[in-house]
């Protein structure tokens, strides 16, 4: 009984860690990706540009976000959790899909204000999102490939040694 609360404890408390600095990779992310500009019509909401590329440059920033903070996440949960490498690499892949999409949550509430007003309609520069969902999975599959490859090369290492 007491194995299992500390696997658990372990997957939780990563779990946990992961979401909050999800919070921040948004943040981040919402500094450091361009805004589109939209033009709201009858229709809905309509792309100012549209040959534009700060929809796959906004996508392109999350998956880069999201690999590096899985490459500290995997090798962090690998450092700090040597004793449980299960239940952290479950940690690091499932809190590293929630703390992605936290994100793009966050990202994507963090910006878009109203900034001019055009004949065709309201122009509005928009919160970001993810035209890409696919890039919600650069942050858990980093983490887990990190962690593994470390748990891989070092633990062969020690093997070694014996």
């Amino acid at each position: 009984m007491r194995h299992l609360r500390g696997n658990l404890t372990t997957l939780v408390a990563t779990v946990l860690v992961l979401v909050v600095v999800g919070v921040v990779a948004g943040f981040v992310w919402s500094a450091v990706a361009p805004t589109t500009q939209y033009v709201l019509t009858d229709v809905g909401p309509q792309p100012a540009d549209l040959e534009g590329q700060s929809l796959i440059a906004a996508d392109g920033w999350f998956a880069v976000i999201g690999a590096v903070c899985g490459l500290v996440c995997g090798a962090g949960a690998y450092f700090l959790t040597r004793t449980r490498p299960i239940s952290a690499v479950l940690g690091v892949a499932g809190g590293g899909l929630l703390a992605s999409y936290v994100a793009s949550l966050v990202g994507s509430s963090a910006k878009g204000t109203i900034q001019a007003s055009a004949a065709g309609g309201l122009t509005t520069s928009t919160s970001l999102g993810l035209t890409a969902h696919g890039v919600l999975f650069a942050w858990p599959v980093v983490a887990t490939g990190v962690f593994w490859i470390l748990e891989f090369v070092l633990t062969y290492r020690l093997r070694g040694q014996a």
